[in-house]
């Protein structure tokens, strides 16, 4: 058995190019491994003339530890056990009895078929518990993720997934209908096929998708919609890493919450799209950044008044002018600067009901400064 074991060694660093590349100790365990098969044959071979024969025990392989699983492929087993075999067999004539050539290889046939089904068995279980502590691990994400719990634990655990992508955007709707696990699976592998890394959860009725890797967020959300259930979609705003995703999750849910305000919105729609109904939804995140890119820019000069009267007067651009004692062309032109400044267009309902929310948000929130002061 020691010689057998020897020359199978000498074999696989001739043959096998990665064996010759796995460290010593990763070598002197398959060494241990395939010793421990032949010894096993050996043990095996002696019962095998009788007349009920055990199965072979394939107990060797939990001779290597768990750590050399992750070292070698199912495929490189199979390619140590084919060493093996060839060993053995180029030495029947040497092992055998007189006579008794064919029963050994008759015997090795068997046990070797029984050891490829162990085998596969062996990598089976540790791809199934595998599989079992990555959806436990994409699960601990997407929560801390959605309740903004995001610390150097959270980068451990996509680090075991193998996430490395970026940038990142969260996209919210509703889960469909049929088993969750299912619909986590179908967007793991969606995400192999388009070279994407994808994380998904599913919490009651939501569902929510960590995309990473996308050329854009319009095409990270093309990738997934159609894995969502009816209703809206919600793209939260792109951000740089997994890190910085808590906002990105942050802004698609509270979308999604505020998303039965705008009933015709399209879908998917863009968190940011929704900053009016959230600000109404109570989200102080959307309130912040209408106050920032809507109230801030204009208080403080004539736009801000143009823009009031403008939307009081129903956006008709001879009253305002009326009322402001200018020319229209001069409204005109400040309309155009609102634009600039904002981003949004006076003159377009969605964006005038922003706008509207906006200002409404900041003079409250100037009020409220003031009332301390005097308070």
């Amino acid at each position: 058995m020691g010689s057998l074991g020897t020359a199978a060694m000498a074999r696989m660093d001739e043959q096998l190019p990665w064996f010759r590349a796995l460290s010593a100790e990763d070598r002197s365990w398959v060494g241990l491994v395939a010793q421990a098969g032949i010894a096993a044959f050996v043990e095996w071979f002696s019962t095998a003339g009788e007349e009920d024969p055990p199965t072979p025990s394939i107990e060797f392989f939990g001779t290597a530890p768990r750590e050399l699983k992750r070292s070698i492929s199912l495929q490189q087993t199979v390619d140590i056990v084919r060493v093996v075999v060839e060993i053995v067999e180029a030495r029947t004539h040497e092992l055998a009895a007189l006579g008794g050539e064919d029963q050994l290889q008759q015997a090795m046939l068997r046990y070797t078929r029984d050891v490829a089904f162990a085998a596969a068995h062996v990598y089976a279980r540790e791809a199934e518990a595998r599989g079992s502590w990555d959806a436990r691990l994409e699960a601990l994400i997407v929560d801390a993720l959605v309740r903004g719990e995001v610390d150097d634990g959270l980068h451990s655990w996509a680090a075991a997934l193998g996430w490395t992508s970026s940038p990142v955007v969260v996209i919210a709707g509703h889960a469909p209908e049929g088993d969750p696990r299912a619909v986590i699976d179908g967007l793991r592998e969606k995400g192999r096929r388009i070279g994407m890394d994808l994380l998904a959860g599913v919490q009651a009725d939501r569902l929510i998708v960590i995309v990473g890797g996308a050329q854009s967020v319009d095409d990270a959300a093309k990738q997934v919609v159609g894995r969502f259930g009816i209703g809206p979609i919600v793209i939260g705003p792109e951000v740089p890493d997994l890190h910085a995703a808590a906002r990105s999750a942050r802004a698609a849910l509270a979308g999604l919450k505020a998303s039965s305000g705008w009933p015709d919105a399209p879908r998917p729609v863009h968190a940011e799209d929704l900053l009016a109904e959230r600000a109404l939804d109570g989200d102080d995140d959307a309130r912040e950044q209408l106050i920032e890119n809507v109230y801030l820019p204009l208080a403080g000069t004539p736009l801000l008044d143009t823009l009031a009267t403008y939307l009081e007067q129903g956006t008709s651009l001879e009253a305002t002018a009326r009322l402001l004692f200018v020319h229209p062309n001069t409204v005109r032109y400040r309309l155009k600067k609102i634009t600039e400044l904002t981003g949004y267009q006076p003159t377009e309902g969605r964006s005038a009901f922003t706008l509207q929310v906006g200002l409404i948000l900041g003079r409250l929130a100037e009020s409220a400064v003031t009332w301390r002061a005097l308070t």
